[in-house]
Formats: structure tokens, C-alpha cells, sequence
């Protein structure tokens, strides 16, 4: 079974607040970034990836199964858990080889652009960093066209 898809929504975060809500799912990874208004998404878009502590019934939503919330940096908008817009950028550096790189690339852009150019106050875990170095330049010059 599958969730509706975002193509039934006026917005990305209206189809994620709708189907992702309570307390029992934490939206994560690009999902995130869609919900923090950081990533424009996908058109019709049906994968949406959470943090749980069992997995549920949709086929469509990745559920990243952990013990606890706890070690999870994360908010609650209105009825909708989502991950930090720090704690999401490190998980997917940590998980870099299956993460959606134009989301991070496009979130990575937009914040050092409404930073005054800069990534400073976006803490990169030291297991990350390599990782983030190598990709910081194409996310600045993502937004230019470069």
C-alpha cells in the first residue's frame, strides 16, 4: 500500500504534514529538506524517508528503523516531527553514497546563500567533513550556474 504522492498537494510540506504526523515518525534526509523549505522537491513525488522506532505499513516511505528519538536532533511543526536542518545535512554526509545529492547540493546552495555567503553556524561533524569539503564548492556554484 501506498500513501498518497505529492502531486495531490498545493505544496511539498502540505503532502508531508498531511501524511507524516504525530509522534511516531521523524520526516528525515531529503524529506526534510522539502519540509524546512530548503529543497523544492520532485514533481508527483512519492518516497518520503522517516526516522522510526518500528516500521509501518507504506511501501513508499523508507523508514529508517532506530531504538530511541533521543540521539536525534529534531523540531515539532504544528503535528509533524522533522529532523534539524543541521542534524539532517549530517546524516546525509554520513550516508553520502545513498543520499539524493541534488537535494543536499540545492540545500547546501540555499543556506550559505541566506547566510551571507558563508557556511558558518552549520556544524559539520568531523566524520563528515571530508565528505562536506568535497561537495561545498558545487553547492555554492549550484545556484550561479557554474
Amino acid at each position: 500500500m501506498i500513501t498518497k504522492t505529492s502531486g495531490d498537494y498545493l505544496t511539498n510540506r502540505g503532502w508531508l504534514s498531511d501524511i507524516i504526523n504525530g509522534d511516531n515518525y521523524i520526516l528525515c534526509c531529503g524529506s526534510a529538506l522539502e519540509f524546512l523549505q530548503m529543497f523544492v522537491g520532485y514533481v508527483n513525488e512519492k518516497e518520503i524517508d522517516v526516522y522510526a522506532r518500528v516500521k509501518g505499513e507504506y511501501d513508499n516511505i523508507n523508514y529508517r528503523i532506530v531504538e530511541s528519538f533521543d540521539d536525534i536532533d529534531y523540531f515539532k511543526k504544528g503535528n509533524t516531527l522533522c529532523t534539524t536542518f543541521t542534524q539532517t545535512i549530517n546524516d546525509m554526509l554520513a550516508d553520502f553514497e545513498h543520499t539524493d545529492e541534488l537535494a543536499l547540493t540545492e540545500a547546501l546552495c540555499n543556506y550559505y546563500y541566506e547566510n551571507g555567503e558563508t557556511f558558518d553556524g552549520l556544524f559539520i561533524k568531523p566524520e563528515n567533513q571530508t565528505v562536506f569539503e568535497n561537495i561545498k564548492t558545487s553547492a555554492i556554484e549550484y545556484c550561479v550556474g557554474a
